[in-house]
């Protein structure tokens, strides 16, 4: 069998590339997915499936099922970031403002390929494969519409796998990394911050409440929070992403504007309510000393991804059943956020790393950067991954 998958991976490897490079030059963000869902149904109708709505923008299919057994979910997510491309290939976004900065449209076009396996092989499995194509990913909104829309019943969900690509670290393209079990990506949420003064002519500040100078002092006396009030052995980290104000050199505005996320580790959530209550306590406390007000909201949670640790070393087994020393377990995760953590919630799950290029290679910047380029002559080894290991979890479950 992993002769077999391998051999047909590699075939499809053409294909594959083609089908990527069309969805990277079409990127569409959160729910929004109209070129990029219609691409990926077409492709699944063309492998003889019949792929269902689920929530505002996925889809769903299953494989197998002739024979007994339980159900494994494999999952892809298909939105793109919004922002600006600036890497330098032949096949960039033709949409201003956005891009496939992520990686899903590797992602996407993986699972489409192991469907495409699955199919060929469909007498042969031991059970059901259920494939999730998600939108939203980078909103964590995605999972949770799904989940909602029934995605992980009819036929019940056992357990459930995702790939995620990597670049620009020291790995050689197409090494995987399988987490150990426990967290192996932390809990996130979003926060903006709203800092209201009273504008007025750049000429005449003293006529104005400013509330640039206020919202600057907020943004730096939030960073005592992880120097001087948390526990060093914690993992505790929020970040300012986006800071918004005026429109002109000599305008005072009314309001300034902060946009980032949290992240912790701390399945208690402990840490995380400690940092939001100082947050609103410390910005509260300086717009008042500086004439403003200031709202702070928090919105967009996810949970930190846990993984099983049984399913982990099952799949850690099959991957190097597969290609051998290029898989390898570890014991840590890190401090990104994956959406599909809300599934890792409900049914055992296991979420891999795949290297899609390394700096020696070329590829030195890694996932959510405007350069970003991944070695995508790496789908193939995701499509088999994907199919292997749902085959052969399948066959040791029966």
């Amino acid at each position: 069998m992993k002769e077999q998958i391998l051999s047909r991976a590699r075939q499809l490897q053409p294909e594959l590339l083609e089908i990527r490079r069309d969805l990277h030059r079409h990127p569409e963000t959160g729910f929004d997915l109209t070129y990029t869902k219609e691409k990926v149904r077409q492709e699944l109708v063309k492998m003889g499936y019949e792929p269902k709505d689920c929530g505002k923008a996925g889809l769903v299919v299953l494989v197998g099922g002739k024979q007994p057994g339980k159900t494994i979910l494999l999952r892809a997510d298909m939105d793109a970031l919004p922002m600006q491309e600036e890497a330098d290939i032949d096949y960039r976004s033709e949409t201003p403002g956005r891009m496939h900065g992520c990686g899903h449209d590797m992602h996407a076009t993986m699972l489409l390929g192991a469907a495409k396996i699955l199919k060929e092989h469909e007498d042969e499995l031991k059970g059901t494969v259920k494939l999730m194509f998600q939108p939203a990913e980078e909103i964590f909104q995605g999972s949770m519409d799904m989940m909602d829309n029934g995605v992980l019943e009819n036929p019940h969900v056992d357990a459930a796998m995702m790939i995620h690509v990597v670049a620009g670290l020291p790995m050689p393209a197409g090494m995987f990394i399988i987490p150990a079990g426990g967290i192996s990506a932390a809990s996130c949420e979003q926060y903006h911050i709203t800092v209201t003064g009273k504008g007025g002519h750049g000429s005449t500040p003293h006529l104005a409440i400013d509330p640039i100078t206020a919202a600057a002092q907020i943004h730096l006396a939030l960073q005592e929070i992880n120097s001087r009030e948390l526990d060093p052995n914690a993992f505790g980290v929020f970040t300012t992403c986006k800071f918004q104000a005026g429109n002109t050199s000599n305008v005072i505005p009314n309001s300034a504007e902060m946009w980032g996320t949290i992240r912790t580790t701390d399945p208690t959530e402990a840490v995380g309510k400690q940092i939001k209550t100082r947050m609103e306590e410390i910005a509260k406390g300086i717009g008042t000393a500086m004439r403003c007000d200031v709202d702070v909201e928090f919105y967009d949670y996810c949970p930190c991804m846990m993984i099983d640790g049984d399913l982990s070393n099952n799949v850690t087994k099959y991957m190097k059943e597969l290609i051998g020393p290029g898989a390898n377990q570890m014991s840590q995760g890190g401090g990104g956020s994956e959406d599909f953590a809300f599934v890792s919630h409900k049914v055992p799950t296991v979420g891999l790393f795949m290297a899609a290029g390394n700096a020696k290679e070329g590829y030195e910047y890694n996932v959510h950067h405007p350069k970003l380029k991944l070695d995508d002559s790496v789908l193939w080894t995701g499509s088999a991954a994907h199919a292997y290991v749902a085959m052969r979890w399948l066959e040791e479950q029966a």
